[in-house]
C-alpha cells in the first residue's frame, strides 16, 4: 500500500478531474441553456453584459478544480512513475548520504508500480547489488526506508566482526565469481571525521561490484548479534537471501537498523533507486542554541550531484 501523502494525490486528482469534466458536460451546457432562455424571455434582445456573465459564472469549486487538476496531475505522474523528492532524516546511510541531503529517486529503475495499491505495471530492472535503494519497510509498509543493496536473491552474505562477506548466487547472468564466499575488502581512508556519540569512527572505502561507496565504522561499538534476524538452517551471522527478496544494510554500519535486524526487502516493497542529490542543507546541532533544530544554517553545495 502506498504512504499517505501518494494516496492523498491521487484522490485530490481524480476528484479536481472528475469536477472538471462534470463541469464540461453537464454544469457549462446547462448554464448556456440558462443563458439562452433568459434571452428568449427578453424578447430574444442580448442582455445586459453584466447578466450574461453572472449567469455563466462557474462555480467556485469547478473554478479552482479547473485551475488545480493540470499541476496536480503532472506532479502525481512525475512523482509516481519518474522522480520522487526524498529528505534524509538520520545518519543512518552516512557518509554517503547526511542529514539534510534532500534527494531524487529514480522511479522507473525498477518496476513501475501504481502510486496506490502499488501494483506492477511494467516490468523493468532489478536491484542490483551496491544500489541505494528506496523501499517500503517491511514491518511498517506505510514508512520509506533507504539502506543500500547488498545481496540478491539466492545470495549467501554473512556480517563477521564487522567484516562482510558475500557468496554470490550461480544464475545465467551470474557466471563468473560466483558459489565462493569472497570477503569485501576494505581500504581506510581516515579516523575521526565522523563521532557516533562520542565515539570516532573509522571511513572505509567498499566495493560491491563495480560500485565502490564509503562505509563507517564504530570501533569501539560492538555488534549486536543477539538482536540479528533470525533465518533457519544459518548462523545467527548468516543471511541467505530468499528468491524475490533482497538483503539491505546502511553504510553507517554501528547505527543502522537495517536487514541484520529485521531481514529481506520483499520486491514488491522497492520504491526506486537514489540517485541525485538535489540540496544539502546544514542543521544547528548545539542543544544550548537559541535557534531551532530544523531551521538551516547553511547549504552544502559541494555535496550535490550523482550518488554512489
Amino acid at each position: 500500500m502506498a504512504g499517505y501523502f501518494a494516496i492523498f494525490l491521487v484522490l485530490l486528482t481524480l476528484a479536481s478531474g472528475l469536477i472538471w469534466l462534470l463541469d464540461a458536460l453537464v454544469l457549462a451546457p446547462k448554464r448556456q441553456q440558462k443563458l439562452a432562455l433568459a434571452q428568449s424571455a427578453a424578447g430574444g434582445g442580448s442582455l445586459p453584459e453584466e447578466a450574461g456573465a453572472e449567469l455563466l459564472k462557474e462555480p467556485q469549486l469547478v473554478e479552482t478544480a479547473k485551475s488545480i487538476f493540470p499541476v496536480i496531475a503532472l506532479i502525481t505522474i512525475f512523482r509516481s512513475f519518474i522522480y520522487e523528492p526524498f529528505q534524509i532524516p538520520s545518519g543512518s546511510m552516512m557518509p554517503t548520504l547526511l542529514v539534510g541531503d534532500f534527494i531524487l529517486v529514480e522511479k522507473f529503475s525498477y518496476d513501475v508500480k501504481d502510486p496506490v495499491w502499488r501494483k506492477t505495471l511494467y516490468s523493468n530492472n532489478k536491484p542490483q547489488r551496491g544500489d541505494v535503494a528506496v523501499f517500503k519497510y517491511p514491518e511498517q509498509p506505510t514508512v520509506d526506508y533507504i539502506k543500500r543493496v547488498i545481496g540478491v536473491p539466492g545470495d549467501r552474505i554473512i556480517y563477521r566482526n564487522k567484516q562482510l562477506f558475500i557468496e554470490k548466487a550461480c544464475t545465467d547472468a551470474q557466471q563468473a565469481d560466483c558459489g565462493k564466499l569472497e570477503m569485501i575488502e576494505l581500504n581506510l581512508k581516515n579516523e575521526g571525521e565522523f563521532y557516533q556519540e562520542q565515539f570516532p569512527q573509522r571511513r572505509y572505502t567498499e566495493k560491491l561490484g563495480d560500485v565502490e561507496h564509503d562505509i563507517l565504522q564504530t570501533p569501539a561499538r560492538r555488534e549486536h548479534t543477539e538482536f540479528f534476524f533470525k533465518q533457519r538452517g544459518t548462523a545467527i551471522d548468516e543471511f541467505v537471501v530468499p528468491e524475490g527478496h533482497y538483503f539491505v544494510l546502511g553504510d553507517n554500519r554501528d547505527n543502522s537498523r537495517d536487514g541484520r535486524f529485521w531481514g529481506f526487502v520483499p520486491e514488491d516493497n522497492m520504491v526506486g533507486k537514489a540517485v541525485f542529490i538535489w540540496m544539502s542543507f546544514e542543521f544547528n546541532t548545539d542543544p544550548n542554541s537559541w535557534l531551532p533544530g530544523w531551521v538551516p544554517t547553511g547549504v552544502r553545495f559541494e555535496r550535490l550531484g550523482s550518488i554512489r
